[in-house]
């Protein structure tokens, strides 16, 4: 059964910052806004790793931003398959974020802040070789223009591995203005898993954004370097093939 677990879950508050690049610099900003975002995908792919057995997801979330500060929180939610893949149970996940973002100086901008994974009676405490799901990590950003780098850190077990405690996630990539309100998105990631490392795996995306009548698509090309005999599906399926991957977006 350990072969099947999956990395999991996706974090809404970097996809708010897509939509807030929208909004004209000039444009004045409330001190408190709250915002709301619901959506779908052809495959919940997280870190390169599908989370839905390959087949589509809903998902939504709702954000809060103190703009004089440059505080926030939120939550987010999507259909999950892979608790119930590596033998415990749920159909749920639900993220749990909070941070501050600011600027270190006119070109650079920094992001920092605390992330929880909650599946809702995953029960995989209960499945031999593995440990409660639910996972907490702290992260920190630093961008400049449309290119950034971010690191993730587990101050937890890592959604499900024993003993995973201090796994790292280091997230490059670039948001690159191609014209006519397109966005090329580019990504190269890799995840170690402290204390597994056969599960540990280099992850990338190349993809393209666009809003049509308010909704954001997006098209992506998201692949892995991981060995199909550490993550596939109960009926076999290598959930870190390289895929197409559509999702929508809308931001209310």
């Amino acid at each position: 059964m350990k072969k099947i677990l999956f990395c999991a879950a996706m974090s809404s508050c970097f996809a708010s910052g897509l939509f807030a690049s929208n909004v004209s610099a000039q444009e004045a900003k409330p001190e408190h806004e709250v915002s709301f975002n619901l959506g779908a995908v052809s495959d919940y792919r997280y870190r390169g790793i599908s989370q839905s057995r390959l087949k589509p997801a809903l998902q939504g979330g709702a954000d809060y931003v103190n703009n004089t500060h440059g505080l926030y929180a939120g939550t987010w939610l999507s259909t999950i398959k892979w608790t119930k893949d590596a033998g415990g149970s749920g159909e749920i996940e639900m993220d749990l974020y909070a941070g501050k973002r600011g600027s270190i100086t006119n070109d650079v901008s920094y992001d920092v802040g605390v992330l929880s994974y909650v599946y809702p009676s995953n029960g995989l405490k209960n499945v031999a070789g593995f440990v409660d799901a639910n996972t907490t990590e702290i992260y920190g950003q630093i961008s400049t223009g449309p290119v950034y780098a971010k690191y993730s850190h587990s101050v937890t077990n890592l959604f499900g591995f024993v003993d995973s405690k201090n796994s790292g996630y280091l997230d490059l990539g670039a948001n690159l203005d191609m014209g006519e309100g397109y966005t090329l998105n580019l990504h190269y990631g890799r995840q170690t898993i402290k204390n597994n490392s056969s599960y540990s795996y280099n992850d990338w995306k190349l993809g393209v954004t666009k809003e049509l009548v308010g909704v954001n698509f997006s098209l992506a090309v998201i692949g892995t370097n991981t060995d199909v005999k550490y993550y596939y599906t109960p009926a076999g399926k290598f959930t870190g093939k390289t895929s197409l991957v559509l999702s929508a977006v809308k931001a209310f």
